[in-house]
């Protein structure tokens, strides 16, 4: 009972950062509910369904907000086609030496933020990095179900509002969670047990996200941005975290 407490919370705070900021779910479900069971792969089969759904709702109600098509397309379909590569390395690979790379990346990302906080990436770099960007962060979703130090470190150097931070990046999330799914189906990683929980998990995600869009509209473009680095140096600190267990296994 106190794993399934645990994980409910877990979910329902994930809920409340995404509805602030965009993203924020599998950062905080996933690794408490590995930490909880020992299994990185069940961690991320049952965050699928509420990353599809979540994004699906946050992705609509945004839609109009999204960064050009052209741009917000091909950051999700290169965000789906790496997805898809990323859950096969999760069936086959050990891919803890990526993760730690990953994690001394956003490190140096958010170092670099601080100590040059108007720093922003050009418009034409920007359009140039976005198949790469979205391709890197898919692999990184499927291999570990978070893409954060990819997809959100990307998107933050370009310098958009909240309202089109939050349409693109729901669109690249609800793209990869097409890719993860029947990926995961095939290589049995998501079961029937785990896909039937992974729909019940929306509820709490759901649930919370509302509130956290509340409290968004009281924030100022500097808090979220500082809210986007925490949760950056947060993501960064759990793929640490995940290569010293498995270092250490």
């Amino acid at each position: 009972m106190t794993l399934w407490i645990a994980a409910f919370l877990a979910l329902a705070a994930g809920g409340l950062i995404k509805g602030a900021t965009g993203a924020g779910a599998p950062i905080v479900a996933v690794p408490v509910i590995t930490l909880l069971t020992g299994d990185v792969s069940l961690a991320v089969s049952l965050l699928v369904f509420p990353n599809l759904i979540a994004n699906a709702w946050q992705g609509w109600a945004y839609r109009r907000e999204a960064v050009s098509p052209a741009f917000t397309l091909t950051f999700a379909a290169a965000g789906l086609i790496g997805a898809g590569v990323g859950t096969v390395l999760l069936a086959k690979l050990e891919t803890h030496y990526l993760i730690l790379l990953t994690a001394l990346a956003v490190y140096a990302y958010v170092g670099f933020r601080l100590a040059r906080p108007d720093w922003v990436m050009p418009a034409r770099v920007g359009r140039l990095s976005v198949l790469p960007a979205g391709l890197a962060g898919g692999v990184l979703q499927g291999v570990i179900g978070v893409s954060a130090p990819v997809s959100i470190a990307f998107l933050n150097a370009l310098n958009l509002s909240r309202p089109a931070f939050l349409g693109t990046i729901s669109i690249f999330f609800f793209a990869m969670s097409l890719s993860q799914i029947p990926v995961q189906a095939v290589y049995g990683i998501l079961t029937w047990p785990r896909a039937a929980i992974s729909v019940l998990a929306v509820v709490p995600i759901l649930g919370a996200m509302p509130l956290g869009t509340w409290l968004a509209q009281r924030i100022s473009r500097e808090t979220f941005e500082r809210v986007i680095l925490l949760l950056l140096v947060a993501t960064a600190t759990r793929l640490a975290w995940v290569f010293c267990s498995a270092a250490g296994g």
